[in-house]
């Protein structure tokens, strides 16, 4: 998403403005990553109507990872897993393009992800996933833990 909105602003504007991009997703809860949203508007929006455009339409996306144990959010924050798998795949297939069937095409990929997957870092906070798996609710990175209501009888 960052490039996506550095890439509506000139050169110029592009190192302050990722500085304003690092203060949203690095707030430590939610509300102040939005106060900082606010702020990225006010000192963006009259001239970079597009960037910040970019930025309130999917806001509520680039949030969403507030609503989960803090542990995992610096994995949510990026796509550089997703990225380097395919750079892999990518990267093979162009060389045989055309050259495989369909079946050894898929083969090939399943290889190559089977062997990247090799150098996979392991998921900080794994202990949260049953939690997670289980359906637990977070905000702010903190299990929300319901209140028993005891009643007098």
């Amino acid at each position: 998403k960052t490039t996506n909105v550095l890439n509506k602003v000139p050169k110029s504007v592009q190192p302050d403005m990722k500085t304003a991009l690092r203060e949203i997703y690095l707030a430590p809860t939610r509300a102040q990553a939005e106060v900082a949203v606010g702020l990225f508007a006010e000192a963006y929006g009259a001239r970079y109507p597009k960037a910040v455009a970019c930025i309130r339409k999917d806001q509520r996306a680039l949030l969403a990872f507030y609503d989960w144990p803090a542990e995992h959010w610096i994995h949510l924050r990026t796509t550089n897993p997703i990225e380097s798998v395919f750079a892999t795949v990518r990267h093979r297939t162009v060389h045989t393009k055309g050259s495989l069937s369909p079946t050894a095409a898929r083969l090939m990929v399943f290889k190559l992800v089977t062997a990247a997957s090799k150098t996979w870092r392991r998921l900080m906070g794994e202990n949260q996933l049953p939690k997670v798996i289980a359906g637990a609710r977070f905000q702010d990175g903190a299990e929300i833990i319901p209140m028993q209501s005891h009643s007098a009888a």
